[in-house]
């Protein structure tokens, strides 16, 4: 295809795809920041990209406030034009996992062309598994364990995915370059995956925490043998941040401990709940 332009043709054993969009859910940089920690942990090298000039609106009326995240990048240095960049759409391999990694930029049109160039190269290299990586901000404390929740394309998908202390999505509402990719995957006889965070609304920094639980899930899913230790640091050092700013401000540290006391809750009620299944059905605890 004309928007796909491969590189490298290296030798894969069934490889794997794993998706990162800048845009909607993105939040805290989990989607990029998961893949990036993966090529750069891995040294992923680049193997293919999407010409992405025919995806993107590049010109709305507006503000310079309210266009600016439509407009390519460009750099400017002592009055020298240095560097001009339309969004990337990037691909990166480690033949070592059987792995692609993909970062780029949610498109703005010709959605159904965007995602064929995705499946063109999945057909380029028989991939038959894909997993997208995400998060959204909810009501959720900063101090407890991230929440995932998880969909895909295939019901027999479902009982391998238990496993990942998962919780499965119900949503109504605007479709993702996302979920229009898992409808294709599904057609294509490709699995597809959604893993998504749940990041704390009033945060707006880079998110480890959320970047550490995506990465917990992938390397155990994709047997991929990494160390996270700098990751798990990370994530430490973000959560004692938070909580020295929170300290200064003692209306949004009343506000946040109702998130801590409802997340602390659901969490009793779903023990309370299993324990009462397996009363119902006779099983005695391992």
């Amino acid at each position: 295809m004309e928007n796909l332009i491969i590189y490298e043709k290296p030798s894969f054993k069934t490889p794997r795809m794993v998706l990162g969009f800048s845009g909607w859910m993105n939040g805290g940089n989990v989607s990029t920041g998961s893949v990036e920690y993966l090529r750069n942990k891995l040294k992923a090298k680049k193997i293919a990209e999407i010409d992405s000039k025919n995806f993107y609106i590049f010109n709305l009326p507006g503000t310079m406030q309210q266009v600016t995240q439509f407009r390519p990048y460009t750099k400017i240095q002592n009055g020298l034009l240095t560097d001009f960049q339309y969004p990337k759409n990037e691909f990166f391999y480690d033949e070592k996992n059987n792995l692609i990694l993909f970062l780029g930029k949610e498109p703005n049109i010709e959605w159904d062309g965007y995602a064929n160039c995705m499946f063109e190269l999945a057909k380029e290299f028989d991939i038959k598994k894909m997993y997208f990586v995400g998060s959204v901000a909810g009501p959720t404390p900063h101090t407890r364990e991230v929440r995932i929740s998880c969909s895909f394309s295939s019901e027999k998908q479902k009982s391998e995915l238990k496993n990942y202390d998962v919780k499965f999505t119900n949503y109504e509402g605007p479709a993702s370059i996302v979920t229009l990719l898992t409808k294709f995957s599904k057609e294509r006889g490709i699995e597809m995956v959604s893993f998504v965070a749940e990041i704390p609304i009033y945060v707006q920094a880079q998110n480890p925490k959320g970047i550490k639980a995506i990465a917990m899930r992938l390397v155990k899913l994709l047997d991929i043998d990494i160390d996270l230790g700098d990751l798990s640091k990370m994530s430490d050092e973000f959560e004692k941040n938070i909580n020295e700013l929170v300290a200064k401000q003692p209306e949004l540290a009343k506000q946040i401990k109702k998130l801590e006391e409802n997340y602390d809750k659901e969490l009793f009620d779903q023990k309370a709940d299993f324990e009462e299944w397996l009363k119902q059905h006779g099983i005695d605890k391992l």
